[in-house]
């Protein structure tokens, strides 16, 4: 237990607690930052890379990336609806012909609701954005070809401190916007060694 998780409310204690050993995909690594400090007296932040390779630090690897952001007001917020807000964000870089299908935005935001229905997540007052991003490249990066991303950024309340279905679910979302293929439930993911 960190100092900072020593003098926090038993509640978000709790919340941290939750959110330990869980199995995620390989090739989601997952890292604790500084999280938002002016938002919440309370708060934590991870980030997650997914990479064709798991352990894999390559840029070149990278498919996705992604955060994970918990804020814990213990008096509540009004625009909350509690006292505890889940903040995510997922991008990934897309091919070309699915970066231009007219539903991306309904079907990037159909990869939360359903990765939160699948994991068991509570939750009420869910928003959000799904952007596609288009970027084309002039003068000395005229290299690279034109990159289509699609970034879903969300945020709800949770209906419990077990924020571990919450984790699991941004972490499907995440890995999905990535372009990996959902496991079969009681499936693992199997990589080859070097």
């Amino acid at each position: 237990m960190t100092p900072d998780e020593a003098v926090a409310p038993p509640e978000f204690q709790a919340a941290l607690t939750s959110l330990r050993g869980h199995r995620l995909r390989p090739e989601l690594r997952l890292e604790e930052v500084p999280p938002p400090t002016r938002i919440a007296p309370y708060a934590l932040a991870l980030t997650g890379e997914v990479n064709a390779e798991p352990r894999s630090m390559d840029p070149d690897a990278l498919l996705g990336h992604g955060r994970f952001v918990v804020l814990h007001d213990p008096a509540g917020q009004e625009a909350w609806h509690g006292t505890f807000r889940v903040i995510v964000l997922a991008k990934a870089a897309l091919e070309d012909e699915v970066g231009q299908d007219p539903l991306l935005g309904e079907v990037g935001w159909s990869w939360l609701t359903d990765s939160l229905a699948e994991s068991g997540a509570g939750y009420h007052h869910l928003s959000g954005t799904v952007t596609r991003v288009l970027s084309e490249t002039f003068g000395g990066l005229e290299l690279r070809s034109g990159e289509v991303e699609i970034e879903v950024r969300a945020s709800w309340t949770p209906t419990t401190t077990d924020l571990g279905p919450h984790l699991r679910a941004w972490a499907d979302l995440t890995c999905t916007a990535a372009g990996l293929e959902p496991l079969p439930e009681n499936v693992a993911s199997l990589h080859r060694r070097r």
